[in-house]
């Protein structure tokens, strides 16, 4: 199928090479990517046949909004619009019933993956309706392995899925993070946390892909002595606790996971260390990097 993908950056650009690997016609269109093949939103919608389908992958807020606000005049009835960024899934409500209003189906899609997208492939979570996921369905085939797609529901519902399986990913790795911060700070022993990682992932119950990465981490810099134990948050964890306590659902993993976050600016530990690199290892988020003297290893 012939599709345009907004954003060329770490998701977008990845998601595009698998997607032309796999036989499909991509117009590209991104502010400052030289491999784009449209110089603007109005020329990018030019290059595309009814039904259009454009998907977004850009960062949600402002930046969603205004790609929004620019594509829907530009497009037809029929025509698919893809939000495949980390948007509120209540703007994702409200963006889809204006479109729906001109004719155009909106879906919300939840992409998981990483940088490890392009070879492992995204787990695609799609909220909206039944025809616009069709119509995108090839696309989707092509950049999820076996059973890593699925639409889930009406509008909103792919980017609130996501909202939580980001929730979880916070109190997973917030616990990896305090084990091994554990496994470190006890005298007695000299661990080899590589060691211990590789470990688990064999026949243990805590066996994960995120465990997986936390190895690879330990074993290019054992003490973490390049990164700075301070964590980000980029917005789901937040509301995901928002969601909880407006629904009265206790949330006691996921919120102290996102305080932890909170905390990992104010000192440097190295649970701390643990998150910044597993987000390095999975999403190739920036880290910072270490103050020179700190203690890294025994």
């Amino acid at each position: 199928m012939k599709l345009g993908i907004v954003g060329l950056g770490r998701m977008g650009g990845n998601m595009t090479e698998r997607l032309r690997r796999g036989g499909h016609e991509v117009e590209t269109y991104a502010r400052t990517a030289p491999e784009r093949t449209a110089d603007s939103l109005v020329e990018l919608a030019t290059r595309l046949e009814q039904p259009r389908v454009v998907w977004l992958m850009i960062p949600a807020g402002e930046p969603t909004e205004m790609a929004f606000r620019t594509l829907l005049p530009l497009l037809e009835d029929g025509d698919v619009l893809v939000d495949g960024g980390n948007s509120n899934f209540r703007d994702s409500i409200r963006r889809a019933e204006e479109a729906r209003a001109k004719g155009v189906c909106l879906l919300d899609a939840g992409v998981s993956g990483g940088i490890w997208g392009l070879t492992e492939g995204y787990c695609i979570m799609v909220g909206g309706d039944a025809p616009a996921f069709a119509t995108v369905e090839p696309a989707l085939s092509t950049l999820a392995p076996e059973g890593g797609y699925a639409h889930v529901g009406p509008s909103g519902t792919g980017h609130f899925v996501k909202m939580v399986h980001n929730g979880i990913e916070y109190g997973l790795m917030q616990a990896y993070a305090e084990g091994f911060e554990l496994l470190r700070e006890i005298d007695l022993f000299e661990l080899d946390l590589a060691q211990v990682a590789g470990l688990w992932l064999h026949g243990s119950v805590v066996r994960s892909w995120l465990l997986e990465l936390l190895e690879r981490a330990f074993e290019a810099d054992p003490g973490l002595a390049g990164i700075r134990g301070y964590v980000q948050d980029s917005g789901e964890g937040r509301w995901t606790v928002h969601e909880a306590i407006d629904a009265a659902v206790p949330l006691p993993a996921i919120s102290a996971a996102l305080f932890a976050r909170f905390t990992s600016r104010q000192e440097d530990s190295f649970a701390a260390k643990v998150n910044a690199a597993l987000r390095a290892q999975f999403g190739g988020h920036a880290v910072e990097a270490a103050a020179r003297g700190e203690r890294t290893s025994e």
